[in-house]
């Protein structure tokens, strides 16, 4: 118990004595996490975004000409039974033929000299947005373009590559500037308490020369490093509450269209900024201390 008194009143004499060092620490700390933070909320969005989109995404089954009525009862069969369809809409070649005239719209004339219908019937499908993987879905279609009375199987290849490339990209980005934040904070912690270290170096002399452990010289050190992520970390929630509610309430009043690339944001995270920088900056001083030898 005497420790952690000891430990406690070394460090809020050392924050105190060394407040602009300390301040300059915390400061970095919490624009690391922000960054961090925003990297992560703004990929969230996006994959949202593209969840959103991938919602109305499917495949166009286009029938034969001569498909009959029991072919395409077996297909609808099939598709029913297909776990990976969640949605399945008959278009007949008549009401393929109206919504193509309600398309063109005062351009409908140049129908007018047709003697059949030429549009064949389909079936529209849609996938769970879950399983849009271009592979998967390119795989799906082949099989079905192999069906009987099927005669063409068509869907946004190229929008669905597009979509999912960016959505990895965007996770993989997040990935390694989050990693390279947090390597930051680490090292810029380990530089502070290693400086301290140095600085009362004749502090812990004496504490040596009076019996103390490694583990009481270092328990300060180390408590120093969590209140320092600790504050780092509520600072950057609150910077980051800040900008949320600013952009929530003032800029989506001015961009609307703004309100489709945000999902709420999760009380949690207020939580788990504080922890996070915590957590890192005493990775940070474990490692400043234990290259020191004494």
């Amino acid at each position: 118990m005497k420790a952690f008194i000891y430990s406690f009143q070394s460090v809020f004499r050392s924050l105190w004595h060394e407040k602009w060092i300390n301040l300059l620490t915390i400061l970095s700390v919490s624009i690391g996490l922000s960054l961090v933070t925003a990297f992560i909320m703004l990929t969230i969005n996006m994959d949202s975004v593209i969840q959103r989109w991938a919602k109305n995404f499917g495949l166009v089954v286009y029938l034969k000409a001569n498909v009959s009525s029991a072919e395409e009862t077996s297909l609808k069969n099939l598709f029913s039974q297909d776990d990976d369809i969640i949605e399945i809409k008959y278009i007949s070649k008549e009401l393929a033929l109206k919504e193509l005239r309600a398309t063109l719209g005062a351009n409908e004339l140049i129908l007018e000299g047709l003697n059949e219908n030429p549009l064949p019937s389909s079936y529209e499908l849609t996938l769970k947005s879950n399983l849009l993987d271009p592979e998967r879905v390119k795989r799906k279609a082949s099989l079905i373009e192999h069906m009987s009375g099927v005669e063409e199987v068509q869907y946004g290849e190229k929008w669905l590559s597009s979509l999912y490339t960016i959505s990895k990209a965007m996770k993989a980005v997040t990935i390694i500037v989050g990693g390279a934040i947090f390597i930051a904070i680490a090292f810029m912690t380990y530089s502070t308490i290693k400086i301290f270290f140095y600085r009362r170096k004749d502090e812990i002399e004496t504490l040596k020369l009076l019996g103390a452990t490694r583990i009481f010289i270092r328990l300060p050190f180390l408590l120093e490093g969590l209140i320092i992520g600790l504050l780092g970390g509520i600072i950057s929630s609150l910077a980051i509450f800040g900008i949320y509610s600013f952009t929530s309430l003032k800029v989506i009043e001015f961009l609307p269209s703004v309100r489709l690339f945000m999902t709420s944001f999760p009380f949690q995270v207020y939580i788990i900024v504080p922890l996070a920088g915590a957590v890192v900056s005493v990775i940070g001083s474990l490692i400043a201390v234990g290259k020191i030898r004494y």
